[in-house]
């Protein structure tokens, strides 16, 4: 058996018959160019077979030399090897605002959606973690729970809107507990973290407390914020029955949305080892932050198997490579003296 990203290099196996035809080509136009120029008693002591047959065996050892340096290269495996398999990672929750005020377009498209285009990039770089996704405005909802099926939360992902809780509002403190209690096993400490996407505005549902719950409870909080934080931006509203598009209003007054950084730095500080990233209105290289602070940080073991593994054999082919090369060093040229 080869495996599939090394078999292309059979393909440069032709270069094997290629070079014994060039041998065999320049066998035959040497003999008809002795023929045609020397003596006829000094060309048939120059083209006698033994000379001809050292040629031959050394082109063909360099030929099948080279052939063995390409099947070593397209790493030939075959006989089994029971080996333990272990499967290492950490449980990583993405906890997203799907609340009315992640729809504000300081973020293009919105902020909802560049959320969700931030942990779709991440999900490329995850090796081995259990991930889940809980959605929350006015309530918490767990939508995807642990779990190793990357294309099941690729789906729940999607499926991610204002919609998907029934109450309007933002209630971080409910989801972080939402999180720790209903996605984590609360027996368990450390290897956990959440990743709390959100702009940061809360309507008293004590957040920080919640944060230093799951702090005590072994799991770390990296808390994103996105938003305007200065200025805040208005959120748009799409009528479903007109189709109409306007900007939302509260008694009155348009509502503007900003980035509440100050409670999310006390949100991720209160965990050991939390994390706050201001991303306001810019961008944020999720994928490479997973990367630094999530699969570099410890892991623990979630399962060990014994498995049959295929042992590779190219070292057989480069040690018959080798032994090609030596042999033909020793087929040496045949000398001719005078008679």
């Amino acid at each position: 058996m080869i495996e599939l990203s090394s078999v292309r290099w059979l393909f440069a196996l032709w270069v094997c018959p290629a070079l014994l035809a060039v041998l065999w080509y320049s066998l035959r136009a040497r003999r008809a160019a002795v023929q045609r120029f020397a003596d006829p008693a000094l060309a048939g002591r120059l083209i006698r077979g033994r000379y001809t047959a050292r040629r031959v065996v050394k082109g063909v050892c360099i030929c099948l030399a080279i052939g063995s340096v390409i099947t070593a290269l397209s790493r030939p495996l075959w006989g089994t090897q029971p080996r333990e398999i272990r499967k290492y990672g950490r449980d990583v929750c993405f906890v997203i605002d799907v609340s009315r005020s992640m729809l504000a377009e300081d973020l293009a498209p919105n902020r909802l959606e560049r959320a969700k285009m931030w942990v779709r990039d991440t999900l490329e770089v995850v090796r081995g973690d259990r991930v889940a996704l809980v959605a929350f405005a006015g309530t918490a909802v767990v939508k995807c729970p642990l779990t190793h099926d990357y294309g099941f939360f690729r789906m729940a992902l999607e499926d991610v809107s204002p919609t998907s809780v029934s109450r309007g509002g933002t209630l971080i403190g409910d989801a972080l507990r939402t999180a720790t209690t209903s996605v984590f096993d609360t027996e368990e400490a450390g290897h956990r973290d959440i990743i709390l996407i959100t702009d940061g505005e809360d309507h008293e549902s004590f957040p920080v407390e919640a944060a230093a719950a799951a702090g005590q409870a072994g799991i770390r909080i990296i808390a994103i914020g996105i938003g305007d934080e200065d200025v805040g931006s208005p959120i748009y509203l799409t009528d479903e029955a007109t189709g109409i598009r306007a900007p939302l209003y509260y008694e009155g007054e348009q509502v503007l949305s900003r980035l509440d950084a100050a409670t999310l730095r006390e949100v991720a500080l209160s965990s050991a080892g939390g994390q706050y990233l201001n991303v306001a209105t810019g961008t944020i290289a999720l994928d490479d932050v997973y990367e630094r602070l999530v699969i570099q940080a410890e892991q623990q073991e979630f399962a060990s198997q014994m498995s049959d593994q295929l042992e590779e054999r190219f070292q057989l082919f480069l040690v018959i490579a080798l032994t090609l090369l030596f042999a033909e060093s020793l087929i040496g040229e045949v000398r001719y003296r005078e008679e």
